[in-house]
């Protein structure tokens, strides 16, 4: 006998598992998520909010607020000098906003706990098991003795990070190589740190990363670093010490940065990992769970909310009598992009750290030139920050649809003579003519619950 029975079951509280726990409640889908530990993780890895992401945010009712625990950063220096211009995007975020992952992780908590979903904290997924109508899970209480409970659910989503126990037990692979190790993260305070935006700097032995935190008083202000030095290539468990964090990031950036204090630092290996399936019968993964990557570019908190996004509402969707094969278009859709995106990332890493002389030069002397190309510098910015990625490939039909970001129901859009059709993350479901009613056959496929459709 099950102890619990959802309409979906969530494994992991990341910034994933809350925004598809609180998107399928608002739907009115009962829905619990499973967090292994107890309490919210106090460090933070991630740190840059991408202006796609913003754009998700704000259609919730949760980027003012969250803009207000940062600080906005329009231009990211990287090789050679060469600047990702950020002020020229199509979004009104035409920026990254810097600030901690918990800020993100508590705005999120509190949508998904506003809109009805139950988030229980301190307990550990140990098995899984589905069937043709749905998944049973057993779980206990993590380092406490404690009974197993069962939980029932239709479907379940794996959000439970790069060391997934649901990919683990439904058996998929996690194909892949490690790209860097022994990268330090730290929170500093420079007195002397980059005037404006996220900065990179490198030599053929170390590489060092800036990004603002925003705070600051008359002694300096604090910065997220990221360093690595070739020659120091030590175990994940190794001790950071200050003198390390102080040294790589002046000799990375080429002057004494004043550094006043060290408040966190971690050291960490970064891997390029794939499933092959995001979909496993009525189990489906998302975020880490899916693919990791290198930090450069700070791409892996932006596509683990955009993965479940995208999840969330074709859950609802076959809930609500859609067909099953739906769900298949998760994956054909977000695999492609998690692709581009460990592509996109390990260019950034490898670029950094190359070691050839004529290579560092070619790449200094060329990468600042592209760049001042107005359309590869709108690519670029647009690949950085989200706005420019798709489904599919020519057309109108799988676009992000802006100004228009709906939250939870399909958007019919009318104006000058055509018409589209504007699924509930954001994107084109349908483009046409606006006498034409092909978009009806759109929506009875996406969703047989017309009654949610909305006209602008």
């Amino acid at each position: 006998m099950n102890d619990h029975e959802v309409d979906v079951l969530v494994v992991g509280a990341g910034p994933a598992g809350l925004i598809a726990a609180g998107d399928l409640a608002r739907a009115g889908r009962s829905v619990a998520v499973l967090e292994r530990w107890a309490t919210p993780n106090p460090s933070s890895r991630a740190f840059a909010v991408m202006a796609r992401t913003l754009e998700v945010l704000d259609a919730r009712g949760l980027a003012d607020d969250l803009l207000t625990k940062g600080q906005k950063a329009e231009v990211v220096t990287i090789f050679g000098g060469a600047r990702i211009e950020l002020t020229h995007l199509d979004s009104p975020y035409r920026f990254v906003l810097i600030t901690p992952q918990t800020n993100v992780d508590a705005a999120l908590a509190g949508y998904a706990e506003a809109q009805g979903a139950d988030i229980r904290r301190g307990i550990e997924v140990v098995d899984l098991d589905q069937d043709r109508n749905g998944v049973t899970v057993s779980a206990r209480p993590h380092e406490v003795d404690g009974p197993l409970v069962r939980w029932r659910a239709k479907y379940v989503i794996g959000a439970d990070g790069a060391h997934s126990t649901v990919r683990t037990l439904v058996g998929a692979e996690f194909p892949g190589k490690t790209v860097l190790s022994s990268v330090v993260l730290a929170d500093v305070k420079l007195a002397r740190g980059p005037e404006r935006g996220l900065k990179l700097g490198s030599t053929r032995q170390v590489f060092g990363f800036l990004a603002p935190y925003g705070r600051s008083d008359a002694d300096g202000s604090w910065y997220r670093a990221m360093v690595w030095d070739r020659n120091h290539q030590v175990p994940d468990t190794e001790p950071v010490e200050s003198a390390e964090v102080i040294d790589v990031l002046n000799r990375a950036m080429q002057t004494d940065l004043g550094v006043r204090e060290i408040s966190w630092k971690s050291r960490f290996h970064c891997d390029e990992r794939q499933v092959e399936r995001y979909r496993h019968g009525r189990v489906f993964l998302a975020g880490d769970a899916a693919h990791v990557h290198s930090p450069m570019g700070g791409q892996g908190m932006n596509t683990g909310i955009q993965d479940a996004v995208n999840l969330a509402w074709k859950l609802d969707a076959v809930l609500g009598g859609a067909e099953e094969r739906l769900l298949d278009t998760y994956h054909d859709e977000r695999h492609p992009i998690g692709k581009r995106v460990l592509r996109q990332s390990g260019l950034i890493a490898r670029g950094v750290t190359l070691y050839p002389r004529v290579a560092r030069t070619m790449r200094n002397l060329l990468l600042p030139r592209l760049l001042g190309v107005p359309f590869v510098r709108d690519a670029v910015a647009g690949s950085f920050a989200g706005t420019s990625l798709r489904y599919g490939r020519h057309g109108l039909v799988g676009t992000r649809a802006m100004p228009l970001q709906p939250a939870g129901s399909f958007t019919m859009v009318r104006k000058s003579g055509s018409a589209v059709l504007v699924r509930p993350d954001g994107y084109i479901a349908w483009a046409g003519d606006s006498a034409h009613e092909g978009w009806r056959d759109v929506l009875a496929i996406w969703s047989p619950k017309t009654s949610a459709l909305q006209a602008h």
